[in-house]
């Protein structure tokens, strides 16, 4: 005799489920839940216990594709639940120092009551205690709070890297006022710039900078009131020497009742944009600290972790995640003028450093270094920073004895940070994908030639799936401090970086301007630059500028820029395609152009004249730039005149024949 379902649980199953399908947001989640629905119902039916309905349910799920899901879980919950360990403790600490006003300024004076004669930093054999900075920065705040220097004033700061540079902004920090952080290898219009676009009300700039600030005093302003710090030549630049200036003044604590709140702004940082001009991307003291915060964590580091810094401190990465393990968690930090590949670990063994930061490149200037017993002689433990190349991640590691890579990648405006913790080789780091809604971080579809988001029937943007490359983005939202978006000093640069409906309709979210691919297990891999930008020697060039810049010099010929890439390479190398039907650019005064007017990461490594402009040049007049950048510099399949940059002979352009070409990208010869 056959089993026969009464009509009324018949009745009963189809009313549940005619209701779990009306409540669920997709056709595919509803069938599943469906299933496992008929699944419990039919087995409770049947007579069997809990335990045997659940074992069904569960075996039903796994066979629904729910054992890639729980593949998923094994292999990253031990990863995820530390992540969420080190994001649950930001936030409370965040919001405690919220409550009470807390800022950068008085976390540095907490660091400062424990260990006052501790060494905060390290700089060319001389050793600056936490009181020596707290002193010295002192004195600057209260010489600038003389000359009326008020809260929300912003002082534009021109210097190279060096403990001053810190104690200017944290002397502004102290008063309420606003660093601006000007990369000190701009020249000319973009010095220029940078200091108009935060409205700065003075200029504070390095001795060794006097003869840029010369060049670009008319571009500036003549009335705007110039500081020099350190050597001083009245014969380059009339400015007001600041060092006797410091003398006199007290390094007693400034006045206090115009100190800045937690959220904000603490200083300008500028990043290179799609649009042209760099532009001053606003840090508040809540956002430095979250950075500082999660890198300490996420990575162990200790009190008694020694970091060799190495890079800019105009940057995020030298001088928030850097700095910020001084001047928050009490770290010594070594602190280089420039980089030196030859002297790199004879300082690590020096300084007994625990810690060192990198970029891509200067991993492999390491490992171009011949092999020597230094390379293992040292204390380094972990090097954080981003941009390592998969291909010599593990030759990195290995020739150098280092346990620990921390890659991450990270917008110095943005709120889509993610950090890769646990030496995932090529990883920039990982989002969670067990419960992806505690980290809402994830990629895009865009359409390749527009580079806009591409959206469902309901105007949502479409998630990328895993293997699939998309931009990067980060949901805002308000009231959270690790979801907002700072933005920069220009609001209109600041809302081209948001789109809408996202995650879903009506939210908003950051574009990080960044083409990523994402794996089953969350792992993010950086792929590209989108838009007008790309990355060379750590540094984001704008093509839009050096456009501008070249065209001016060649007399206003079109011209278009534009990455490529070299074997071996991190980033792209600059590459500039200039119409020259009757080749008559001199070459000479564009290189003699670009050095005034560019910085030097920003000029082109390869110059290419197009004499025939049919095939590039589409309907509306404009050099096809997608294809000039698939042709790249290879001289056996480009028939237009190619030229690099040749470093030997200072920077001028020299014909780029096959054997140079392959030199190029064997490495023999360096550009």
């Amino acid at each position: 005799m056959g089993f026969e379902m009464p009509k009324s649980f018949i009745f009963r199953l189809a009313r549940r489920l005619r209701q779990l399908v009306r409540s669920l947001p997709s056709f595919k989640m509803s069938m599943r839940l469906a299933v496992y629905a008929v699944t419990a119902l039919v087995l409770r039916e049947l007579g069997h216990g809990w335990f045997l309905t659940l074992l069904g349910v569960f075996t039903a799920y796994l066979l629904s594709g729910g054992y890639k899901f729980m593949r998923i879980l094994y292999y990253t919950f031990p990863r995820d639940a530390r992540a969420l360990k080190v994001l649950i403790n930001a936030k409370l600490k965040m919001k405690s120092l919220a409550k009470t006003d807390g800022n950068i300024v008085y976390l540095f004076r907490q660091t400062l009551r424990k260990m006052p004669y501790k060494t905060c930093f390290i700089f060319e054999d001389k050793k600056w205690t936490f009181k020596d900075i707290d002193e010295y920065s002192n004195k600057i705040a209260n010489f600038f709070y003389e000359k009326g220097v008020r809260q929300g004033d912003v002082v534009a700061i021109y210097m190279e890297s060096s403990p001053d540079f810190v104690c200017m902004w944290l002397a502004l920090a102290k008063i309420g006022a606003i660093g601006a952080l000007i990369n000190f290898n701009l020249r000319m219009e973009s010095l220029a710039h940078c200091i108009k676009a935060a409205n700065a009300k003075m200029t504070v700039y390095g001795g060794e900078l006097d003869k840029a600030v010369a060049e670009a005093r008319s571009l500036i302003c003549n009335d705007m009131t110039l500081y020099c710090l350190g050597t001083y030549n009245s014969d380059v630049l009339q400015a007001s020497h600041l060092d006797p200036l410091l003398q006199q003044a007290s390094n007693m604590p400034p006045p206090t009742d115009h100190l800045t709140k937690f959220k904000d702004p603490l200083f300008y940082i500028y990043t290179s944009g799609t649009t042209g001009l760099p532009k001053a991307a606003i840090v508040i003291n809540s956002r430095f600290f979250y950075m500082s915060y999660s890198l300490h964590q996420m990575f162990n580091m200790t009190d008694d972790d020694i970091l060799y810094c190495t890079l800019p401190l105009y940057h995020t990465a030298g001088g928030v995640l850097g700095v910020g393990q001084a001047l928050v968690f009490g770290n010594t930090v070594i602190i280089k003028r420039k980089f030196s590949a030859s002297k790199h670990w004879d300082d690590c063994i020096k300084y007994n450093a625990t810690m060192i930061q990198y970029i891509g490149e200067i991993a492999r200037y390491l490992l171009a270094q011949p092999e020597s017993p230094k390379d293992k002689a040292h204390k380094v433990r972990l090097a954080f920073g981003n941009g390592l190349r998969p291909q010599i991640w593990e030759a990195f590691m290995k020739r150098f004895n280092i346990s620990v890579i921390g890659e991450f990648y990270g917008a110095t405006e943005g709120n889509a940070n993610v950090v890769n913790s646990d030496n995932k080789v090529g990883a920039v780091g990982f989002t969670t994908m067990i419960a992806p809604q505690l980290y809402p971080v994830t990629l895009i579809r865009v359409d390749e030639q527009t580079g806009l988001p591409l959206r469902d029937e309901n105007g949502v943007c479409i998630k990328c799936k895993p293997g699939e490359p998309g931009e990067l983005v980060g949901k805002i939202i308000k009231g959270d401090p690790l979801r907002e978006f700072d933005g920069y000093v220009n609001k209109d640069a600041s809302s081209k970086k948001i789109t809408q409906n996202v995650f879903a309709k009506g939210d908003s979210a950051f574009l990080t301007g960044d083409t990523l691919v994402m794996d089953e297990f969350g792992y993010m891999y950086f792929r590209d630059r989108t838009g007008d930008t790309f990355r060379w020697r750590g540094e984001n060039v704008s093509t839009a500028e050096v456009e501008a810049s070249v065209s001016n010099i060649v007399h206003l010929k079109d011209a278009v820029c534009y990455g490529v890439e070299i074997p071996g390479n991190e980033g792209r190398a600059g590459m500039v395609a200039i119409v020259d039907e009757h080749q008559s650019v001199d070459l000479d005064h564009l290189a003699d152009g670009l050095k005034k007017s560019l910085p030097a990461y920003a000029r082109p490594v390869f110059v290419r004249l197009i004499k025939s402009v049919d095939e590039h040049m589409t309907g509306t007049f404009k050099l096809k730039k997608t294809l000039l950048r698939k042709e790249a510099f290879n001289p056996s399949e480009v028939s237009d005149a190619m030229f690099f940059k040749d470093v030997m002979s200072g920077g001028s352009y020299k014909p780029l024949t096959k054997d140079v070409y392959e030199a190029i990208c064997n490495g023999t010869k360096r550009v």
